[in-house]
């Protein structure tokens, strides 16, 4: 498999297959938010689309990065949305980086959201439609942060090498900036629990697939193969 791993901003082309990766903390909520029984993830371009959104629809329910703000239901952080009951429901969802870099490449056939929480399912998925080049998009930091590009290349090799150890990549992420401001509170809009759920491997058994609905980018989750259906070599 030709693997790529780019920044948002270094996306030139339409890829064939992406792999978009926002460990702390879009796709790690989005996995929570799926697992907490939301229906579908609307990904917004702006924080005035997902306002919108809400007034069309006043049962959805809608998510940003940062401090609590009236006008939204919930904040970007694993920590604060594990308990709350989104059986049936819509959720907007926008982001400073991962919901960017989805919409970035939102004309590709293929687009996957990703992180630690769904990575072997992930992997999986790209196994099992035999995927020959997909491109990572890094979406933290420029495409310099190193909690997404480590588990982008993990996701890489465990598409190809299903015993890849998950340890290293996993000590990186913990050891990023990222994590860093999130358990010093530098981040607004967190939970004390954030770095620790963002870290926890393969948490969820479905990949995350993004696709134009109309108009919208929706997110909804995908049940990937069992292990002996794969073609493990």
């Amino acid at each position: 498999m030709d693997t790529r791993f780019l920044g948002i901003a270094e996306l030139a082309q339409v890829p064939s297959v992406a792999v978009v990766v926002d460990v702390m903390r879009a796709f790690t909520v989005a996995a929570w938010a799926l697992s907490r029984g939301a229906e579908m993830i609307v990904l917004a371009e702006s924080l005035n689309e997902a306002l919108a959104l809400k007034a069309r629809h006043p049962d959805w329910v809608t998510l940003k990065d940062g401090p609590p703000a009236p006008e939204f239901d919930l904040v970007n952080s694993p920590g604060l949305l594990r308990s709350v009951d989104l059986h049936g429901r819509t959720v907007v969802q926008k982001t400073t980086a991962g919901t960017v870099g989805a919409l970035a490449v939102k004309e590709a056939p293929l687009v996957l959201c990703a992180s630690f929480v769904v990575a072997e399912a992930t992997a999986r998925l790209l196994r099992s439609r035999k995927s020959d080049s997909v491109t990572f998009v890094v979406t933290g930091e420029d495409g310099q942060a190193d909690e997404d590009l480590a588990c982008a290349q993990y996701i890489a090799l465990r598409a190809t090498k299903p015993a890849t150890d998950a340890a290293e990549f996993l000590r990186r992420a913990a050891e990023s900036r990222a994590a860093a401001d999130l358990a010093g509170g530098v981040r607004q809009g967190a939970h004390s629990d954030d770095v620790a759920l963002c870290l926890e491997l393969d948490r969820f058994p479905f990949a995350m697939v993004a696709t134009l609905e109309g108009s919208l980018m929706v997110l909804r989750p995908c049940t990937v193969p069992s292990p002996t259906d794969d073609a493990l070599t």
